[in-house]
């Protein structure tokens, strides 16, 4: 049976569904530290190893996405806190792991990267000098990931995410949460104040793709994975202005300022272009969506999601379906 932690998150969400649609709805238990009336659901603090371990004992898991966590710019407001659930939640997972012969996946991000890292072509391995809370606890996580797996034989399994963007959840306090944002701003508002520069550049990825990853990673050979602490992963990257000169194609009333605050020295110490050439060499990673296609089906995807809940869409006709691409998951 498989354990999802912060499935109520941005990725926990859409990965759930995804899970249950491969592996069947009673092979998947969610968690979160917020109660649910979900039928397969537990509350659960990462953080507290005894709760983890009645859960994993009691419904017999072999397999965790470890996905609760603390992001980049809630981080930098609750640093205490994000070391605390970031890298105590991540250690729980592994002791629990190598007690009971787990499989593991943990998201790394983009975050353990820093002000001397290459932003060209960043490499697989590279200098990691994060300049938040956030990417230390990632690079921590990272080293983490590598013990368990050289020392103990734990099988854990990373990526490094770019900034995710997707229409189900809404954005969880990360400094890439302007592209999201960028969104629903177009289909609400018309008007969208950005916290970075137009310049901004930084790597992103759709959902879908993010989930294909973690699906096709988990279901690779493992002699076949050289990296235990985790894999560079990217899909496009672009600037907050050419975001909105895609989004403003089809929303042709939308207008945008930038008015850069804490957020931009974040982003600004991240790469802008990433080299993910060994995941593509390892577990054959190829990613979908680009820019064009991202932004025509995030909005007909999000205005529809809007509409469906009774709030009005300015400026975008969501009766015009998108040419979305459909995502096949290889086994």
């Amino acid at each position: 049976m498989l354990l999802i932690t912060g499935s109520q998150g941005q990725i926990g969400s859409d990965l759930v569904t995804a899970l249950q649609n491969r592996y069947g709805v009673d092979q998947v238990l969610e968690s979160g530290r917020r109660a649910s009336d979900k039928n397969l659901y537990e509350t659960l603090d990462v953080t507290n190893h005894q709760r983890f371990r009645e859960i994993i004992s009691a419904y017999k898991i072999d397999t965790i996405y470890h996905l609760a966590g603390i992001l980049s710019a809630k981080g930098e407001c609750y640093p205490e806190r994000c070391w605390q659930v970031n890298i105590h939640g991540l250690k729980n997972v592994l002791e629990l792991a190598k007690k009971y012969s787990l499989k593991v996946f943990w998201p790394s991000s983009i975050a353990v990267f820093g002000p001397h890292t290459p932003k060209q072509n960043t490499p697989q391995t590279t200098i990691e000098d994060p300049a938040t809370m956030y990417g230390i606890t990632k690079v921590t996580g990272e080293l983490l990931c590598q013990y368990y797996a050289q020392r103990f034989g734990v099988d854990v399994r990373s990526v490094r995410f770019p900034g995710i963007i997707s229409y189900q959840t809404l954005p969880g306090g990360g400094t890439t949460d302007f592209a999201v944002e960028m969104f629903y701003a177009a289909l609400q508002q018309t008007h969208y104040t950005c916290f970075v520069r137009p310049d901004t550049r930084l790597p992103m990825m759709y959902m879908p793709d993010a989930i294909g990853a973690m699906l096709k990673l988990m279901s690779a050979d493992a002699a076949a994975l050289t990296v235990r602490s985790s894999y560079n992963l990217t899909a496009i990257s672009f600037s907050a202005a050419e975001l909105f000169a895609e989004i403003q194609k089809h929303v042709p009333t939308f207008t945008c300022d930038y008015c850069p605050d804490y957020r931009q020295a974040i982003a600004d110490s991240w790469p802008s272009i990433i080299d993910d050439t060994q995941a593509r060499q390892d577990w054959g990673w190829q990613p979908t969506y680009g820019l064009s296609a991202m932004v025509k089906d995030m909005l007909h995807q999000l205005a529809m999601r809007i509409e469906g809940s009774g709030f009005p869409v300015a400026g975008f006709d969501s009766a015009q379906p998108a040419k979305s691409l459909s995502i096949q998951i290889s086994q």
